[in-house]
């Protein structure tokens, strides 16, 4: 008997929020999906494995696929040609219909465009995890919040991570002063779901 492929990964960044998913990703059960930083497609094969034998999904993946601080010395193609087998094993093994959209570009432009095309509170689930620049990671969260849909979920990754090779500790290279910013301004349109630091989950309660 021919064993399936199964999808492989060079890091185990994903492994640190992974309990948490557990639970949130079949009680949530998006449909709809936004994720900002895609890099091997950890998170996103694991959304399509757990929600796909059971509903249709529809998926965005954003990425430049050009590296950062924590990626420069990796091969970013061979990362971004992984992203692309990953994805293909698990939506090809998905009972139901996976729509997978890719879109390689930064992110803050892909955001407005898609704003333009109509999705403005069109996702269930709108995942940030792409630049770990606070001025990036505000633009990602104000864009992200007017395409999640009322109701829906956002997730910040890497909230207290720092740049190791900054040893001047400059908080404008952290994603924590954006992620502050902009639920301290959104306040009253957001709930926090309690769960590990190292992420932050929010419910949006309008617009």
């Amino acid at each position: 008997m021919l064993q399936k492929a199964a999808p492989e990964f060079t890091t185990d960044w994903f492994q640190m929020s992974r309990s948490v998913w557990e639970a949130l990703i079949p009680r949530k059960k998006p449909a709809r999906i936004l994720e900002i930083g895609s890099y091997e497609g950890a998170s996103a094969c694991f959304v399509v494995q757990k929600l796909a034998d059971e509903q249709s999904i529809e998926i965005h993946c954003i990425d430049t696929w050009e590296g950062s601080v924590e990626t420069k010395e990796r091969d970013m193609g061979a990362v971004e040609r992984r992203f692309d087998q990953n994805m293909k094993i698990v939506t090809e093994a998905a009972a139901r219909e996976v729509k997978l959209t890719k879109h390689k570009g930064r992110s803050d432009r892909i955001l407005a465009r898609l704003l333009t095309e109509g999705y403005a509170s069109y996702f269930d689930l709108v995942y940030v995890d792409g630049s770990h620049q606070a001025p990036d990671v505000l633009c990602d969260a104000v864009l992200g919040f007017r395409l999640c849909r009322t109701g829906g979920v956002m997730v910040f990754d890497d909230y207290l991570w720092r740049d190791p090779s900054d040893p001047a500790k400059n908080v404008m290279r952290t994603p924590k002063p954006a992620i502050d910013a902009f639920t301290n301004i959104y306040g009253s349109k957001l709930r926090f779901f309690p769960a590990v630091l190292y992420q932050v989950y929010l419910e949006k309660l309008s617009d």
